[in-house]
């Protein structure tokens, strides 16, 4: 405790809290990223032409963009 008002702890108990929380984005982030790799690979499967495996690959490539860019300004948020 620094100068007997209890801030410092305070402190660091709300940096540990938003190291929590942003480590859980991420953990929700990487799961969002295998869960779309997942959904890729099972369309890809079951493609019938080309096409359809390539629109497979282009709509697992932009939910993992989308992962990202919400888990950036989830964390962005905390930040602020």
């Amino acid at each position: 405790m620094e100068g007997g008002d209890g801030r410092k702890e305070t402190t660091a108990a709300a940096r540990a809290q938003k190291e929590a929380a942003a480590a859980g984005i991420s953990v929700r982030e990487s799961l969002q990223h295998a869960w779309a790799s997942f959904l890729g690979l099972v369309r890809k499967v079951t493609a019938r032409s080309e096409e359809e495996a390539a629109e497979a690959d282009m709509r697992a490539a932009k939910m993992q963009v989308e992962a990202t860019d919400e888990a950036e300004a989830k964390k962005k948020q905390l930040a602020d």
